[in-house]
């Protein structure tokens, strides 16, 4: 029996560039690279759970910008629903989190030189030799 699970993840841009973390050791994939988010709780519209989700792991407020793209995968036996939203505002740049080991800026044209996790694939496609202006 397959679970579904319904995960928000932000996309912040600054200067052109976008933020990727890396999971921490321990993590559910450990070692590969996501955009900040996480899981959105029965009582939570998507925007809700991404600013509670960004204010736990990386101590930022943020306005929840346009939807980039929200796509199903499958990961084992379970289906992750993830929608990416891009970030309009943050109260600050994000320098730490508490469920990754490294951030890091990427150019559009950089992302691929970081090892994703699967349900991030489809929005990091969109974004690939995109012009970023936020």
């Amino acid at each position: 029996m397959s679970r579904h699970i319904e995960v928000v993840a932000g996309v912040f841009v600054d200067d052109g560039r976008i933020l990727a973390c890396r999971r921490a050791p321990g993590k559910s994939a450990e070692g590969r690279w996501e955009f900040p988010g996480g899981k959105v709780e029965a009582d939570e519209t998507p925007q809700d759970a991404l600013v509670r989700e960004l204010s736990e792991e990386m101590s930022v407020t943020v306005a929840v910008g346009e939807l980039l793209d929200r796509s199903a995968t499958p990961v084992g036996d379970t289906t992750i629903d993830l929608a990416c939203y891009f970030i309009a505002d943050s109260s600050e740049t994000p320098r730490h989190s508490t469920d990754h080991d490294l951030i890091r800026w990427l150019a559009p044209e950089e992302l691929d030189t970081v090892h994703w996790a699967d349900p991030d694939l489809p929005a990091v496609g969109k974004l690939r030799g995109a012009r970023l202006r936020l």
